[in-house]
């Protein structure tokens, strides 16, 4: 575990030292500082399974409410801490109600060409396409692997 952070380390620390020492404030690296919460699943309705639909309808539920159930907390010193309330979510009749728990996990991440890679609990490389336009960022809600978000789609972040 230690030896998989600390290549990644060594990733970013060669990433960073061989790029230009240009002063943009609009590099590519930057533009994922910030903290992202998980607010919209687009699906395609003629396509999209009875998972993908159920999905894309709870997170509408719930950020309608603004509770958001997803966020990802990008820090300038590559660092990231992914807060999850997913796997707490309850039924009260017809009504679901904001969860008060969530898992949090900090690990490492890199960001570069459009490419997030990071290490989950698991000690999964995770590695996701990212588009990102203003305060929106889109993913492929698969490829990240959140229980009840993974089914398809994309999973719309916007910044807070």
């Amino acid at each position: 575990m230690k030896i998989k952070f600390l290549l990644l380390f060594l990733v970013a620390g060669l990433f960073f030292s061989c790029s230009s020492d240009a002063d943009d404030d609009n590099s590519k690296e930057d533009t994922i500082v910030g903290v992202w919460q998980a607010y919209e699943l687009k699906v395609n309705n003629d396509t999209a399974s009875d998972d993908e639909k159920n999905a894309r309808d709870l997170l509408a539920y719930l950020t309608a409410k603004e509770c958001y159930v997803l966020s990802f907390e990008f820090k300038v010193d590559l660092t990231v801490t992914i807060e999850n309330s997913v796997e707490y979510l309850e039924r009260d009749g017809f009504n679901i109600p904001c969860p008060t728990e969530k898992d949090t996990e900090t690990t490492v991440y890199v960001y570069a060409d459009g490419k997030l890679t990071y290490t989950d609990e698991d000690q999964q490389e995770i590695s996701v396409d990212v588009s990102i336009d203003g305060d929106t960022m889109t993913v492929d809600a698969a490829d990240l692997d959140i229980p009840n978000l993974n089914a398809g789609g994309q999973l719309i972040f916007k910044r807070k």
